[in-house]
C-alpha cells in the first residue's frame, strides 16, 4: 500500500460517519401516528372507517392531527442519525 492510498484510509477512517435511519424510523414513527389516530376516532366514538357525511368536527379535528404526524414523520426520511 503507498503512502497515497493509506493517507486517503486514515482519512476516510477519521471523519465521522453518518447513517440515515430513514426507512426504518419512517415505519415506527407511522406505527405511532396509526396508534393516535385509532385512539382519537375511538374517543370520538367512530372507528377509523367513517363515511364522509358523518364525519363531525371531532373526526376531522383527528385526520388534522394525524396529516401533521405523518408530515413530521415524512421528515425523519432523511434525518442523519449518528
Amino acid at each position: 500500500m503507498n503512502l497515497k492510498s493509506l493517507t486517503l484510509l486514515l482519512t476516510a477512517a477519521a471523519v465521522p460517519q453518518v447513517v440515515v435511519a430513514g426507512p426504518c424510523l419512517y415505519a415506527i414513527c407511522q406505527a405511532g401516528c396509526i396508534g393516535l389516530v385509532v385512539t382519537c376516532y375511538a374517543g370520538a366514538g367512530f372507528t377509523l372507517v367513517v363515511a364522509p357525511p358523518l364525519a363531525g368536527p371531532a373526526v376531522i379535528a383527528c385526520n388534522v392531527a394525524f396529516g401533521g404526524c405523518t408530515l413530521a414523520c415524512a421528515a425523519l426520511m432523511f434525518a442523519p442519525t449518528p
